[in-house]
C-alpha cells in the first residue's frame, strides 16, 4: 500500500505600500535635525534612527481582513490554472485591494500546513499537505495605467466581501502589531530590509530577448528582416502576461524584425509605442560595444528620472555584452551570478527583470526577477 502523495497548493501575494503625503517634510526635518535626540524623541525612534528611519516611517501598508479566519494579512490568494507566481501575485492583491498594482523587487516565500490556514502557525513539518507563498513588493498604477494593462494583463474581479471584509492603509510599526501570523510578520522583516536597500524608489528596468526566429540557414533575406516562427510569436504573445505585471510605460527594441514583432503585441494590447533603438542591432554592437552600452545605460537613466518601468527588446550578443557592465552595478555577487556569464545569457521569449536604484554613486541594481512564458 503507497504512501499519501503529499499536495502542495501554490499561492501568491505581496506587500502593497505607498508614501504618506507629507514624506518629504518628514525626510526634511530627519535631515535638518541630523538625527538628534530631540528628534529621536519628537517621532518615537531610537538612537540608530538616521535617513533610513525618515523613510520608513513614511511607508504606509495595506493589509486585509478575512472574515472566514477573522485575521489580518497580506493580500494573497491561489494560483489559477496555467498561471505564474508573479501574474496571480498581483491579480491576487488587485482583487482583494480594489487597488491595480505593478510588481517591485520580490520578497521571498514562505510555507505552512493547509491544516494551519487561519490559525497560528507554528508547524514545521514539510511531510503534510501545506501552502507555499511566493510574496512581491507591490504599488499601485494609475486608473490610466491599469485601462492601458487590461487585454495584456487580463481580467481582475473584486474579491467578494465575505472573503474580505477590511482593508486598511497603516504605518510598518502598527502593521506589525495588527498582522496575525508570524510568517507575514517575517515578510514584512524582509520588506524592511530591502526598503534599507533603496527597493522602496527602485525602478524595473526589463531586457527582453527576441523571440525564437527563423534559422539563419533558411532564411533567404537579410539578417535584419529575419522574423521570429509561430512558436516564438506564441512565447512573445505568453510573456506579454507576465511584462504587464511590471506595468512597463517605455517600450524600446532593436529596429530589426525579430525584436520589433516581439514587443509587437504588446505594444498593440497597451497603445505604448514602440521606440527604436538603432545602438542595439547586432551589426552595431559588433561595430562599437561601447556605444551599445551607453545608449542602454541611458535608458536606465532615464527610468530613474522618470520613475517609471522601462521594457527593452535586443539579440543574444547585445545581451551579453550589457550584463558584462550590469554585474558591476549589482549590490552583491551573489545577484550578479543571475546575469548569465556565457551565451546564450537567456532562452529565446525570455526576460529579466532588473530593479534599479538610484545612489549617489550611479545605479545600483538590488534585485533581479527572471521571467519565462507560460506556453499551453
Amino acid at each position: 500500500m503507497g504512501s499519501k502523495v503529499r499536495r502542495v497548493v501554490e499561492a501568491a501575494g505581496g506587500i502593497l505600500y505607498r508614501f504618506r503625503p507629507d514624506r518629504h517634510a518628514d525626510a526634511a526635518l530627519a535631515e535638518e535635525d541630523g538625527g538628534s535626540a530631540k528628534h529621536r524623541k519628537r517621532h518615537g525612534r531610537g538612537k540608530e534612527s538616521g535617513g533610513d528611519d525618515a523613510l520608513l516611517n513614511a511607508i504606509e501598508v495595506c493589509i486585509v481582513h478575512r472574515p472566514k479566519y477573522d485575521d489580518w494579512s497580506w493580500p494573497k490568494g491561489k494560483l489559477d490554472a496555467n498561471e505564474s507566481h508573479r501574474h496571480a501575485a498581483v491579480r491576487e492583491i488587485s482583487e482583494e485591494t480594489g487597488i491595480s498594482v505593478a510588481l517591485g523587487p520580490y520578497l521571498g516565500e514562505v510555507e505552512y500546513p493547509l491544516a494551519e490556514e487561519g490559525k497560528r502557525r507554528r508547524s514545521k513539518d514539510r511531510t503534510v499537505d501545506s501552502k507555499h507563498v511566493m510574496f512581491w513588493m507591490a504599488t499601485a498604477v494609475s486608473p490610466t495605467d491599469a485601462e492601458h494593462l487590461i487585454d495584456a494583463f487580463g481580467p481582475v474581479h473584486r474579491a467578494d466581501i465575505g472573503e474580505i471584509d477590511g482593508i486598511v492603509w497603516v504605518s510598518l510599526r502598527k502593521a506589525r502589531s495588527m498582522l496575525t501570523h508570524s510568517t507575514d510578520k517575517d515578510m514584512l522583516a524582509a520588506f524592511v530590509g530591502l526598503v534599507r536597500e533603496g527597493a522602496a524608489e527602485s525602478r524595473a528596468v526589463i531586457i527582453v530577448r527576441h523571440g525564437k526566429a527563423e534559422s539563419r540557414k533558411s532564411w533567404k533575406g537579410t539578417d535584419a528582416n529575419r522574423p521570429i516562427t509561430p512558436r516564438g510569436a506564441a512565447a512573445a504573445f505568453a510573456l506579454n502576461r507576465e511584462l504587464a505585471c511590471y506595468n512597463p510605460t517605455r517600450l524600446a527594441t532593436s529596429p530589426w524584425m525579430r525584436c520589433q514583432e516581439t514587443l509587437q503585441v504588446l505594444s498593440w494590447q497597451t497603445d505604448r509605442p514602440m521606440v527604436h533603438i538603432d545602438e542595439l542591432t547586432e551589426d552595431a554592437f559588433a561595430k562599437d560595444p561601447e556605444a551599445s552600452w551607453r545608449r542602454f545605460e541611458q535608458e536606465i537613466h532615464q527610468s530613474l528620472i522618470e520613475r517609471t518601468a522601462t521594457a527593452v527588446c535586443m539579440h543574444r550578443p547585445v545581451i551579453g555584452g550589457m550584463f558584462e557592465h550590469l554585474r558591476k552595478m549589482c549590490s552583491t555577487k551573489t545577484l550578479a551570478r543571475r546575469l548569465i556569464a556565457k551565451s546564450p545569457y537567456m532562452p529565446t521569449g525570455n526576460a529579466v527583470v532588473l530593479f534599479v536604484t538610484g545612489t549617489p554613486a550611479g545605479p545600483r541594481i538590488i534585485d533581479i526577477q527572471k521571467v519565462a512564458p507560460i506556453v499551453y
